[in-house]
């Protein structure tokens, strides 16, 4: 399995782990963007390794190039002080690190394969993570906007059944109010006619006949005891026979 297609099964296993949480989709697109980025870090390092391993074989390459040049120098040397001895031993030194040049040549070579093999899947994996925060990022405002739309709704169908139970409310006062405004001008239209008194006094004949009864009684029943004291008075002043 290729790194991308490896990097795509881990992620899509770890989005079917956090859609079984049914948790929030923003916090499960915005982890699943965080673990794509970890991943592209850690793609980061894996180039930057192959490329500190092909810096370190070119610089021990570098050296081997000048002691080869230096052997070579010092044949040079030999063979014209006819120390041809001395000259042979500088050559073999010079042909072994030829050999060693020439392997750390193809190692290189097949470092800076990996190198831009590694380079190349950076970059396309970089894409598709920006593809994936467009997309995120996209399907993150819809989500939100199909949350406030459905907030809204909601408090619509609170405020009908709130509005339902105002207006009956307000029907019961506005029926009272009409009430009390026909009995207002009903009262006003009568006395404007002289006959709010009339209708008052109506209701209270029958109390004031009442009281006059009583007064009248009080008043019988005063007159009689005052006459049987003046007759007991005069009596009791007749001389006796």
């Amino acid at each position: 399995m290729s790194l991308l297609g490896r990097l795509g099964f881990a992620i899509r296993s770890k989005l079917s782990a956090l859609l079984n949480r049914a948790s929030d989709p923003a916090t499960e697109l915005d982890y699943s963007y965080e673990q794509l980025r970890d991943e592209l870090q850690r793609v980061t390092r894996g180039v930057a390794d192959v490329t500190t391993q092909k810096k370190r074989l070119e610089i021990h390459r570098r050296r081997l190039r000048e002691n080869v040049e230096k052997y070579d120098g010092q044949a040079r040397t030999a063979l014209g002080q006819d120390r041809e001895d001395l000259a042979r031993r500088a050559l073999e030194k010079k042909q072994a690190h030829v050999s060693q040049i020439t392997e750390l040549s193809d190692q290189i070579a097949n470092l800076q394969e990996t190198q831009d093999r590694l380079v190349g899947k950076r970059a396309e994996l970089a894409s598709q993570i920006e593809q994936f925060r467009t997309h995120k990022e996209t399907v993150k405002a819809r989500y939100e906007a199909a949350e406030a739309s459905a907030r809204v709704s909601e408090a619509f169908t609170g405020v009908g059944e709130t509005m339902d139970d105002v207006g009956r409310t307000m029907e019961r006062a506005t029926e009272r109010t009409e009430r009390m405004e026909a009995r207002a001008e009903a009262l006003e239209e009568l006395e404007e006619s002289g006959q709010l008194e009339n209708v008052l006094d109506d209701g209270d004949d029958i109390d004031r006949e009442l009281d006059r009864l009583s007064t009248e009684r009080s008043v019988e029943y005063e007159l009689d005891s005052l006459r049987a004291e003046l007759d007991g008075e005069e009596r009791a002043t007749e001389p006796a026979d």
